[in-house]
């Protein structure tokens, strides 16, 4: 792909290292002299020391051929006016950091996926690691549904378990569906069935429609979640 990242601070610069690493076709815009020296000399990358809120950057940037314009700079109004420009354009994808949650919608409205906030995400993620222990990664879906994963215990109700005697039992119910499981005998993913039977160290990925609340979490044998 033939990626533009506007900015190399703090989000910008991993997704410069991923995006080369995976051998795309990277042009960074950074308008400090310092970070574009860095990022130049560290990476496999055009580095454009210029002002990503000008059309003619853009322009030397390759816009017009881009496959995506990431936009990480830590200034909304930064990060919107790169969005415009990049509309312009025609880039098939467009996509900004937003720091302020106020200014989503205004995102929404041109037409570009965004990230929220990062530190908030951060922050939220670091708390669920401390209240939550169980929970070895998650996803938030909507305002309560999560998908996570979650390893099964040796004193899980669900375990030893097919799925399908673990919904007639009331253990899964019509808001919960286990997506994937990952067992340390097998070497890819296991796509689970209703005849698919749970093993203690089994690690699950989980849709809960209701988040992962303790109810949810002691099925799996994690009595130790009580609290958020």
């Amino acid at each position: 792909m033939y990626l533009i990242i506007v900015g190399a601070g703090d989000i910008g610069t991993p997704l410069i290292e991923i995006a080369t690493r995976s051998g795309n076709e990277v042009v960074v815009i950074e308008r400090d002299d310092a970070k574009a020296d860095r990022v130049a000399s560290e990476h496999d990358c055009l580095v454009l020391n210029a002002d990503a809120t000008v059309r003619e950057t853009l322009e030397d940037a390759g816009a017009d051929r881009a496959d995506a314009v990431i936009s990480t700079t830590d200034q909304d109004a930064t990060n919107v006016m790169v969005c415009l420009l990049a509309k312009e354009f025609d880039v098939p994808s467009i996509l900004s950091v937003v720091h302020n949650p106020e200014h989503m919608s205004l995102f929404r409205q041109i037409g570009v996926n965004t990230m929220e906030n990062p530190q908030e995400l951060i922050a939220e993620h670091l708390y669920r690691s401390v209240a939550r222990p169980a929970i070895v990664d998650y996803m938030r879906i909507s305002e309560e549904a999560e998908v996570f994963e979650i390893t099964v215990t040796g004193s899980a109700p669900i375990a030893g378990r097919t799925l399908q005697e673990a919904a007639q039992e009331g253990y899964l119910t019509g808001d919960t569906l286990v997506v994937a499981i990952e067992r340390e005998e097998s070497d890819k993913p296991i796509t689970p069935r209703g005849d698919t039977r749970i093993e203690s160290g089994d690690l699950l990925t989980v849709y809960s429609a209701v988040g992962a609340d303790p109810e949810i979490t002691d099925i799996f044998g994690h009595y130790e979640d009580t609290t958020e």
